[in-house]
């Protein structure tokens, strides 16, 4: 397992992986400089994060590992059909799983998503439209759903 930092507009992503893919993308509030030498089995993320923060990525192409179980990996898959600049609710998310009663599972594996913005569980909202459930903090989900509405206001939530 190799590891790489860096830092992004809304905290420092750890980007965990091998060659068999990344398995984790974490943010964390401690102020960690870039990695001075990023693994090769991480340099593509690396620079499709930046394009992603600096305006110039939609969609990720990386080869993800994330652990977890199969009810996981189904509803991290269904995340990533979630296009860049929508939304949508968890009892939408449920019932495109196949069952509107799983919604608190739904929400519940989201919330345990190892990779932070690849697998886009902040395009997921209440059913009222408010942000809920992030686990790397309301305030930067609100940010990466401004971030791809492509337009900044002033108080989108």
């Amino acid at each position: 397992m190799q590891t790489a930092y860096y830092k992004t507009p809304i905290g420092t992503a750890k980007i965990d992986g091998s060659e068999a893919g990344i398995s984790a993308i974490t943010v964390i509030d401690d102020d960690i400089e870039n990695s001075e030498e990023i693994p090769t089995c991480l340099q593509d993320c690396v620079t499709q994060l930046n394009e992603y923060f600096t305006e110039n990525r939609t969609e990720f192409n990386l080869k993800l590992n994330p652990k977890g179980t199969e009810f996981q990996q189904k509803v991290w898959n269904a995340l990533q059909k979630v296009s860049f600049g929508k939304t949508r609710t968890y009892l939408e998310q449920s019932k495109i799983l196949g069952d509107v009663k799983a919604i608190r599972a739904v929400a519940s594996a989201n919330g345990k998503n190892p990779i932070w913005i690849v697998i886009p569980c902040h395009r997921i909202i209440g059913s009222d439209g408010s942000l809920t459930g992030y686990a790397s903090g309301i305030w930067r989900k609100k940010w990466l759903l401004e971030h791809e509405s492509g337009t900044k206001q002033q108080s989108l939530f």
